[in-house]
């Protein structure tokens, strides 16, 4: 892609005085981008060669940057130690919307040099070399949903996140005359993402009033993951700067549709020329492709912590071309995939596509077989199970997963359970919107 830079061109463009800032980052827990601007010319003279230290409690903190208890990486027991963000130089680029500013990617390593486990992007890239190990290449690819609001992000949070004023007022599904209105925001997101060597296809208006998706072209998994966060924060920056905001919570209105972030997956054979879910004379895929499918809609419920942050209720059934299944078929020949429907906007990406390749491996290890092919709407369908209902459905199924700790390890494990624990404690404590409404006067 063009807008990826070279540590040399890099040094030019700070030199002749085109860049004065880097953002050496790194995704936390939630997938956001944490890290820290650091001048050009420090960058170039210490950064680049040595990296740089963070606090360790960056992974042990909810979105409020609370640091939270019981963690083994880093307590208060442990001073909350420091660890080194090693740029990764394969990620390093222009940041077109932000004046004279790059931004590379960091991999996260202990005093020792050794990986941090609970790093997300080590995470991933655990379960990428699981794949290679078996002779797989692995792609996917996220469709991100999210509403657009004309009030800033200062106007909402003065409203506390109600009576917004969605950027349209009707379904623009596919609508072009909507989505004209909203293409001074939405044409900078897309061609600052192409300045920034993220691969934008498409986007186009989506269900509800306001909403909208951009579309990624597919790609391995570790770069994917970087694409769709840095997508993300851009996404939000540029509508920062427009005075207005978006949002990629998974459910931002009891009376809207959610915000999804559909997860393409398919395996190709070592060379990456080879989709191995094609067969043919079989337009369903091959006996390889029904083992991933299967591993995918077994585990759907204990893996669910690690896809999405908000859950609403899913039909694990899958079908062809349906899209009341949580599982869809789609594509052929080549092309051939399934999408996980699953996942909220929310999702952190390099733990539901470390999800996506534990579940269809273990599908693989074990030829699992799915159900047979559904037919019909499975919105309607109360015979079909469904993925976790809330959060707390979420934990309990992950605490019964001997397949994620086999999976991830016993430090991951741990880690991210104790995470979805605290959450859960958190939201047990909340007294929200809608109690206050039923029972401030009436109980």
């Amino acid at each position: 892609m063009p807008g990826t830079l070279t540590l040399d061109g890099l040094e030019k463009l700070v030199r002749g005085g085109e860049i004065d800032t880097v953002l050496v980052a790194f995704p936390d827990q939630q997938g956001r981008l944490m890290g820290k601007r650091v001048t050009g010319s420090f960058f170039l003279d210490q950064v680049a060669r040595g990296g740089m230290h963070a606090c360790a409690y960056l992974l042990t903190v909810d979105v409020d940057m609370t640091p939270l208890p019981g963690y083994r990486m880093a307590s208060w027991a442990t001073g909350y130690q420091d660890f080194h963000a090693v740029p990764d130089w394969t990620t390093l680029r222009p940041v077109p919307w932000l004046e004279k500013t790059a931004l590379v990617l960091c991999d996260l390593e202990d005093e020792h040099h050794r990986p941090i486990e609970a790093s997300p992007r080590h995470i991933l890239r655990r379960q990428v070399e699981r794949a290679a190990a078996r002779g797989y290449r692995v792609y996917v690819a996220s469709e991100l949903e999210f509403f657009l609001f004309r009030d800033s992000y200062e106007t909402a949070r003065r409203k506390r996140y109600t009576g917004l004023n969605p950027i349209g007022y009707y379904a623009e599904d596919y609508h072009i005359l909507q989505t004209t209105k909203e293409e001074f925001v939405h044409r900078d997101i897309r061609n600052g993402m192409l300045g920034a060597g993220v691969p934008v296809e498409s986007s186009k208006g989506e269900w509800s009033a306001g909403q909208q998706e951009i579309n990624l072209r597919y790609g391995e998994p570790v770069p994917t993951a970087d694409d769709h966060v840095i997508y993300k924060n851009g996404a939000k920056e540029i509508a920062h700067a427009k005075g207005v905001s978006i949002t990629f919570m998974a459910k931002v209105d009891m009376g809207q549709a959610g915000s999804s972030f559909h997860l393409h997956s398919s395996l190709w054979d070592k060379a990456g020329r080879r989709n191995l879910f094609h067969a043919k004379g079989k337009p369903h895929g091959s006996a390889l492709f029904g083992h991933w499918v299967a591993g995918q809609m077994a585990f759907a419920r204990e893996l669910a912590c690690y896809q999405a942050g908000t859950f609403a209720p899913t039909r694990i059934a899958w079908a062809w071309d349906n899209r009341t299944t949580g599982f869809r078929v789609c594509g052929e020949g080549p092309s051939l995939r399934v999408e996980n429907r699953i996942p909220g906007a929310d999702a952190n990406p390099y733990l539901a596509f470390a999800a996506t390749i534990a579940a269809g491996l273990y599908g693989i290890e074990k030829k699992l077989e799915p159900p047979p092919l559904y037919h019909g709407s499975a919105y309607e369908d109360g015979r079909l199970p469904q993925v976790p209902g809330s959060l707390r459905e979420a934990v309990a199924a992950l605490e019964r997963s001997k397949v994620a700790r086999e999976a991830f390890g016993d430090q991951v494990y741990e880690h991210y359970l104790h995470t979805a624990r605290l959450e859960l404690e958190a939201l047990d404590k909340v007294v929200t919107s809608w109690e206050l409404e039923r029972n401030f006067e009436r109980i």
